[in-house]
């Protein structure tokens, strides 16, 4: 009975986080669309988080108590993992394709070695070390460096930039987001991750407000439509696209897979964002990869498979185990990376 009852959670965790990589695999692909019909990328992200945050508010009212137990994760979970990773993503992408964009995001298991190697001065395992090499070298062939590197650099380094707000929240919540007060030596139950990502939501719409002043922004370009690879779309249709389906969706059912299954295992099924985004942009956007392309998208993610798998357990957060889908942590922060610290 146990043994029927523990599969039939795993098959509905699996479900679940596939359902989740799918949400954040077409955020791109319907953000896209809204930026080449004149929406400003930082306006689209704005969107985003703003219309997510205010479906999300009865959640942080249930969890208000947040504010004042763990105000240094919620500033970093807003700060880095929602509106640096989201406006990074959507500034990249209005500049080289989607899947590109996506790819060069997982260097993250990559920086996040670095750091615990280079900056933290703990031992990395071999294994770990090829993962790295492996995610280097396919992203070389992803952005074709024999070919003079054939695509914009601004996007790649913007692409780069969200990779590094994803280390950078992984590096805060490994200084703050353990059990207990802030600051205090007190055990206590772990922060609710929901809780977190609707105040995450709420602290990166605040932001990003100031960022993107949408103010200024042309409201009228929302009632109009947006070409996706020669059809008409509305633009209230992709809009509520990627708030409701690329966002509350996709963070919540990638936070209920990790409980029920793993960090690990729902950050492992998280790669496969990267492949559905790609498919999604080749099949909306006609954004087309080439042969070698592929296989070094393949690559890059097999590395940062290894890396995330092989990288060892620091005793005081995920930071030496995350990865920019999931973190070997039982904690908040191992079902936060995993519904992401993503698109």
């Amino acid at each position: 009975m146990h043994a029927s009852s523990g599969f039939q959670g795993r098959s509905a965790g699996l479900g679940l986080a596939l359902l989740s990589a799918f949400a954040f695999g077409g955020s791109g692909v319907a953000a896209k669309p809204l930026i080449e019909a004149g929406l400003d990328p930082l306006h689209v992200v704005w969107l985003r988080v703003a219309g997510a945050a205010v479906i999300m508010l009865p959640v942080a009212w249930r969890h208000r108590n947040l504010v004042r137990e763990r105000p240094a994760l919620l500033a970093g979970f807003g700060l880095f993992a929602v509106a640096g990773v989201q406006a990074f993503y959507f500034a990249s992408i209005s500049r080289i394709p989607v899947g590109v964009a996506l790819l060069v995001e997982y260097l993250a298991p990559a920086l996040v070695l670095g750091w615990v190697r280079f900056v933290q001065r703990r031992p990395v395992t071999r294994a770990a070390a090829v993962g790295v090499v492996l995610a280097v070298g396919g992203l070389a062939c992803v952005v074709e460096v024999w070919a003079g590197l054939s695509f914009d650099l601004l996007g790649l380094l913007l692409a780069l930039g969200a990779a590094c707000c994803q280390v950078g929240y992984f590096v805060l919540s490994d200084h703050g987001g353990q059990g207990g007060r802030e600051g205090e030596g007190e055990q206590a139950e772990p922060p609710h991750p929901v809780g977190v990502i609707a105040y995450g939501l709420i602290v990166g719409a605040a932001v990003l407000t100031v960022v993107a002043r949408p103010w200024g922004m042309d409201w009228s370009l929302l009632g109009g439509s947006a070409g996706m690879n020669g059809d008409q779309v509305p633009a209230w249709l992709l809009l509520g696209w990627i708030v409701l389906l690329a966002t509350v969706l996709a963070y919540i059912t990638g936070v209920v897979s990790v409980r029920l299954l793993s960090p690990q295992v729902a950050g492992v099924v998280a790669c496969l964002e990267a492949v559905i985004a790609t498919g999604l942009a080749w099949v909306l956007l006609g954004e087309h990869l080439s042969a070698p392309q592929l296989i070094g998208g393949f690559v890059v993610l097999t590395g940062a498979f290894i890396a995330q798998s092989a990288a060892p357990k620091p005793p005081s957060g995920p930071v030496a185990a995350g990865a920019g889908t999931g973190v070997a942590a039982g904690d908040v922060e191992g079902e936060l990376s995993s519904g992401r610290a993503r698109h």
